[in-house]
């Protein structure tokens, strides 16, 4: 049986919307919990990964769309890969994070979804991460403009910032952000 042929036993919109974006079966979880003790950001969190599966499957669709976990959880896939049942569990938090900004739910994180915006948009323009570029369109988001500044110093003075960024790649980037607005746009026709 392939992913995407799964059917879902629970009714949450949610747990359909996971499965529709992501391929990811919430209900497979049987809370053996191993995600979340692998889980490194666990600890800052307001729900285990293992409570936002079983919130999802239960269709508590609104604690789980206005909680921070999947706002903080560092895609380290810690959580998939000691999943004995093969849920992808970071690709289900990328799945309610699409759901939320596709339903206009403002982040209950703004910062975290400031720098998505900022590295994706820097990759985008220079074909891979240029640090200073990143900086100043996250800080032109957030206008949180000197917080760090004695570390970013430091870091400039070490060499570890460059102020001309790299163009290598920008226009493979380019394609390839190119063929994903065109895979989305396809989508949501659907």
């Amino acid at each position: 049986m392939t992913e995407t042929n799964q059917t879902l036993t629970s009714h949450s919109p949610l747990a359909e919307s996971v499965l529709r974006e992501s391929g990811q079966n919430v209900n497979l979880c049987y809370q053996c919990r191993k995600c979340s003790a692998g889980c490194p950001i666990s600890y800052a969190m307001d729900y285990k990964p293992a409570q936002l599966i079983h919130a999802i499957r239960l269709g508590m669709d609104d604690l789980v769309i206005n909680s921070k976990t999947m706002w903080l959880c560092a895609s380290c896939e810690t959580c998939t890969t000691r999943c004995p049942q093969e849920v992808d569990v970071a690709k289900v938090m990328d799945a309610v994070k699409i759901t939320a900004m596709k339903k206009g739910i403002k982040p209950t994180i703004p910062d975290v979804a400031a720098f998505y915006k900022a590295a994706l948009a820097n990759i985008k323009k220079c074909g891979r991460m240029y640090e200073v570029g990143m900086i100043v369109g996250l800080k032109m988001r957030t206008f949180d403009f000197f917080k760090d500044m004695d570390m970013g110093m430091k870091m400039f003075k070490k060499g570890k910032l460059k102020l001309i960024p790299s163009f290598t790649g920008a226009l493979t980037t380019w394609k390839i952000f190119q063929r994903v607005k065109r895979i989305e746009k396809e989508t949501d026709v659907q």
